[in-house]
């Protein structure tokens, strides 16, 4: 989304242009601004884009509808093999963004044939006790607080980096150019992101986003 200038007559006329996919094309709308940018441009832009993504919500409205649907016919067993799935991609995803040599197949044999690999024992370690914690969140009805995902860090982590489980970071993290949260400030930092979690009503998809994008922004563990 942008503001852009259009010349007609040597007077200049200015004009919001967002563009978005719909359908597998490129939609493109605009709105006319006036022959000057008018202080609340920002929110003519906001409202325009949530405007443009009415449909988007509703289609998302309409999967967590029918998908409810659909997963209160499922008989308990049937339910139960489909979060282990989730357990077991989410698991490998996870885990192999930091360095795991463990593979998806070995992940589903650690998880759900509880057999394990030729690889290295703290791999297989942290694949069980993120599996676990992935089922502790799905059960747990307390809320969710910075001191909750310190105890999860360590549940995940007390057996194999007991220096770091369940403790943030004491030190400058910087990833490519990016230089993440200062550690000074993670503690403020992340009762921001637990009163945004909790105060927010976004559709779940986009609160999801919204918290994942911010928490590595903080990245606050080792």
């Amino acid at each position: 989304m942008r503001v852009i200038e259009r010349n007609k007559k040597g007077r200049k006329y200015y004009y919001i242009q967002h563009s978005f996919r719909k359908g597998g094309k490129i939609i493109t709308r605009e709105r006319y601004l006036g022959k000057i940018i008018p202080e609340n441009v920002e929110k003519i832009m906001q409202d325009m884009k949530k405007e443009s993504e009415k449909d988007l919500y509703a289609n998302l409205e309409k999967i967590r509808k029918n998908f409810q649907k659909e997963w209160k016919g499922l008989p308990e067993s049937a339910k139960e093999r489909e979060k282990e799935e989730i357990a077991i991609a989410f698991t490998y995803n996870t885990n192999a963004i930091e360095g795991s040599a463990i593979t998806l197949g070995e992940t589903r044999e650690i998880i759900h044939d509880k057999t394990a690999p030729k690889k290295p024992l703290r791999d297989i370690k942290e694949t069980e006790a993120h599996s676990k914690v992935f089922f502790d969140m799905l059960n747990s009805k307390e809320k969710i607080s910075a001191s909750l995902m310190l105890k999860w860090h360590k549940d995940v982590f007390g057996e194999t980096k007991p220096d770091i489980a369940g403790k943030s970071r004491t030190y400058l993290v910087r990833v490519g150019d990016y230089i993440a949260s200062d550690w000074q400030d993670i503690g403020a930092v992340m009762k921001e992101l637990v009163r945004f979690i909790r105060s927010s009503d976004a559709n779940a998809v986009e609160l999801a986003a919204r918290v994942h994008y911010r928490f590595e922004k903080i990245h606050p563990f080792g």
